[in-house]
């Protein structure tokens, strides 16, 4: 039986794979999670105010807009919304959400109590309501999500 590869390839493969293994591991890993991971359904929650950014990223994208509490104090938060591709789908563009447009979100905050909130709506400046959020996962069941049965 003719062998494949000699000593000195099997040397410089296990060092070669030894090495992008290494190189991998310290790479950033973004996981997808479930709504109820990180957001709690009992902590609803209205958001008004302009786009600071928008991060068109997968799995999720994050709109950052700056809300005024009640007491006069501006927040920024971070919204999570679905997927960009998703989000695209459903009539969301970068141009629809450009830093400055005025929106309103309805979501639910983070478990952690942080400036984090899943949305759920966003309405934008001519009144059109788009469906942002997260589907099952621990996502609350409310009707809202058009593919719901």
């Amino acid at each position: 039986m003719k062998k494949l590869m000699n000593w000195t390839q099997q040397h410089w493969l296990k060092v070669a794979l030894a090495g992008a293994a290494f190189a991998a591991a310290g790479t950033q890993v973004s996981a997808h999670h479930a709504f109820g991971a990180e957001f709690d359904p009992n902590r609803p929650l209205i958001l008004r105010g302009p786009v600071v950014k928008v991060e068109w990223v997968n799995p999720h994208a994050w709109i950052h807009m700056e809300h005024t509490t009640d007491a006069g104090e501006k927040e920024v938060w971070m919204v999570e919304g679905g997927t960009p591709n998703t989000l695209l789908r459903r009539g969301l563009n970068k141009r629809s959400l450009m830093p400055g447009t005025m929106i309103i979100v309805d979501g639910y905050q983070s478990k952690d109590r942080s400036k984090r909130a899943n949305g759920r709506d966003v309405t934008l400046q001519d009144g059109r309501k788009v469906f942002m959020g997260s589907s099952g996962t621990g996502a609350p069941r409310d009707g809202r999500d058009p593919t719901e049965r």
